[in-house]
């Protein structure tokens, strides 16, 4: 009999998803659990599981091409029976489908009032965070639009067709993939000459679902927070010496890595904890200060970037914390990780020093206000007592929204990082 494979629901948040790659193709036999297809949501890239063994009768949903949860994406024959694959031919997307937009983050009631004639009465709106955003930036009211996704959920489209609509004649509207803040001076970013980008030999590929949000993210970063960096050389021999010296224990003991990170990572806990606003977030005119400390470790894949949080890291021990670091860095490689482990970080640290890099200046990972950029550690002459020295150090950059934090407290911050790490006391074992 055959079984339908639906698009799964990845959290509570996510309400749509972009099929990425089919693993397997029609025809094939599959087992249940079986990777069948690789999905991208706002959140996690993941692998989805076949729902039942048997044979990939079809594919419903083509690569590249986003759909609502609970579509469904393919048929299995549960039975087993031989299928004959038909011809292959393009799967084109939908016409409702954009596969370049940042699907919506979270679908939530929102109060709005109606146009002026009936000022105190309220309307209830679908709309999801992005969505939002796209109409405050266009001076959009939400009750003008007419959604045309699931329960009538106005989707970004919907709100860009608003805006063509209601464009001057002779002006193109800014329908443009990656959507940007308005700048404050009312000007839209001009494209850039094509003929500068089209020159010469070249090949055209598209951008992956991953990196079109990356993208997203950085530019609305750059675009929110007021960037400002600190650079602070940090003396790391104490811990190169003792991580060196119980390593090998360490890991027989407990059965994982020691890696230098959370090294960094409690060291970064002792700091946030006597200087909760570099844990904040920014709403507007208020300050939310967070009272739990969860940490984001940025992990580099060969297809991108993402930052899964361990949560609650200030109630963790040092193993504790080792422990959670490898598990989420290894499914994230794994594409294992469950969307609310890269949600509702305080504070991140990201490490491009693991590929040789002194130090790097990293961007904000909104809507924090701070994060930590580890460089490599490196051998270096250092003047200690009057004397050269040669020392294991590493630079440590702080990037932080001056929006919220000054120079004085930044420096603060890191100087307690630094005095951490230079003056470990804590046991590992």
């Amino acid at each position: 009999m055959p079984v339908d494979v639906i698009m799964p629901q990845m959290g509570e948040s996510i309400f749509e998803g972009t099929v990425t790659r089919w693993i397997k193709k029609v025809g094939d036999k599959v087992e249940r659990d079986e990777p069948l297809f690789e999905i991208s949501t706002d959140k996690v890239d993941a692998e989805i599981p076949s729902p039942a063994a048997g044979v990939l009768k079809e594919i419903k949903v083509g690569e590249g091409t986003t759909v609502q949860i609970n579509t469904v994406v393919a048929v299995i024959d549960a039975e087993g029976a031989a299928v004959a694959p038909a011809p292959a031919k393009p799967l084109a997307p939908p016409a409702a489908a954009a596969p370049a937009a940042a699907p919506p983050k979270a679908e939530k009631v929102v109060s709005m009032p109606r146009p002026p004639a009936a000022p105190a009465e309220e309307i209830k709106i679908r709309s999801s965070p992005l969505v939002r955003r796209l109409a405050r930036e266009h001076g959009l009211g939400l009750s003008t639009v007419t959604g045309t996704g699931a329960a009538g959920r106005i989707t970004k489209q919907d709100i860009l067709a608003a805006v063509a609509s209601a464009a001057p004649p002779g002006r193109l509207p800014a329908a443009a993939p990656l959507p940007l803040p308005t700048p404050s001076a009312g000007l839209a970013p001009a494209a850039f000459p094509r003929e500068k980008i089209y020159f010469g030999r070249y090949e055209v590929q598209p951008l992956s679902v991953m990196r079109q949000r990356i993208a997203q993210h950085m530019v609305m970063s750059k675009h929110t927070s007021a960037h400002v960096y600190t650079l602070f050389q940090v003396d790391m021999s104490r811990v190169v010496e003792l991580r060196d010296l119980n390593k090998a224990a360490f890991e027989q003991k407990h059965e994982t890595k020691l890696t230098f990170m959370p090294f960094f990572g409690r060291a970064a806990v002792e700091a946030l904890r006597v200087f909760p606003i570099v844990n904040a977030s920014l709403d507007g005119d208020k300050v939310v200060l967070h009272t739990d400390i969860n940490l984001g470790f940025a992990v580099a894949l060969d297809w991108g970037l993402i930052v899964p949080v361990v949560k609650r890291a200030d109630e963790m021990s040092f193993l504790g914390l080792q422990r959670a670091i490898n598990d989420l860095a290894e499914r994230a490689r794994a594409k294992k990780l469950k969307p609310d482990e890269v949600q509702e970080g305080t504070f991140t640290i990201t490490n491009p020093g693991v590929f040789g890099g002194r130090f790097g200046l990293p961007v904000i990972n909104q809507p924090q206000v701070a994060i930590l950029g580890v460089g490599g550690i490196h051998k270096e002459p250092l003047i200690i007592n009057d004397a050269v020295a040669i020392r294991s150090v590493v630079y440590l950059t702080l990037s932080f929204d001056h929006r919220l934090i000054d120079g004085a407290i930044a420096d603060q911050f890191m100087a307690k990082v630094k005095a951490q790490l230079e003056g470990w006391e804590e046991k590992i074992l």
